[in-house]
């Protein structure tokens, strides 16, 4: 485990990153507000369930790796941008229910995995992981892979208690548009441009030199 006062400085800024609006902060809100606060929570935890896939990696050495093959940036980042452009057509194709049942397990299942899945597919995350992790890592504690297992486990727990209270607020929203059937429309209309900006963040990022 690093010491106290990496601890501290790790937690600190992993709240401060976390309050900056980006993918992952969109990706929750807008389910939310599509299907409620309960698909909010599901794709928080499928957030964190890539954030410990994420730490896997590194911590294991795999994320250097892949990132040290030239085109698996590109590749991740294309592949990415597809995934959310698909997301946003089903958005679109598929009619607004005149019902409750919309909020169901399966929908839930299939919002974690779309979470899960777009977090991997975005190679700054991966990045981000490798860069981040070691800086708080305490040289002589103990082993460096235990410390950035410790460190990646506990960033997935402060973001999935983070994007859960986002996606309960979020989810508010949504008791207010699934009175009609036009607001349910509407709703689709703004997950899908969500996923469309995530898709179009992705096409024009740039590796890292």
């Amino acid at each position: 485990m690093p010491d106290a006062t990496n601890l501290y400085l790790f937690v600190v800024a992993a709240l401060l990153l976390l309050i900056v609006p980006g993918p992952n902060m969109a990706f929750v809100s807008s389910h939310a507000v599509a299907h409620g606060w309960r698909a909010g929570l599901a794709a928080a935890l499928g957030i964190s369930l890539a954030d410990v896939l994420m730490t896997v990696m590194v911590s294991a050495g795999l994320g250097a790796l892949v990132m040290s093959w030239a085109p698996a940036f590109d590749l991740i980042r294309w592949a990415g941008a597809c995934y959310l452009m698909w997301l946003a057509w089903q958005a679109l194709k598929t009619p607004p229910a005149d019902t409750d049942t919309q909020a169901t397990q399966a929908l839930f299942r299939k919002i974690l995995a779309r979470a899960t899945l777009n977090s991997l597919l975005n190679p700054k995350a991966l990045l981000f992981f490798m860069v981040f992790l070691p800086q708080f890592v305490t040289v002589g504690a103990s082993s460096v892979t235990s410390q950035l297992m410790f460190l990646g486990l506990l960033l997935a727990l402060i973001a999935l208690i983070f994007h859960s209270l986002l996606g309960i607020c979020a989810g508010r929203l949504h008791g207010r548009l699934r009175k009609g059937l036009i607001s349910k429309r509407l709703g689709a209309y703004g997950f899908a441009a969500v996923m469309t900006a995530l898709a179009a963040r992705l096409l024009v990022l740039n590796r890292p030199l």
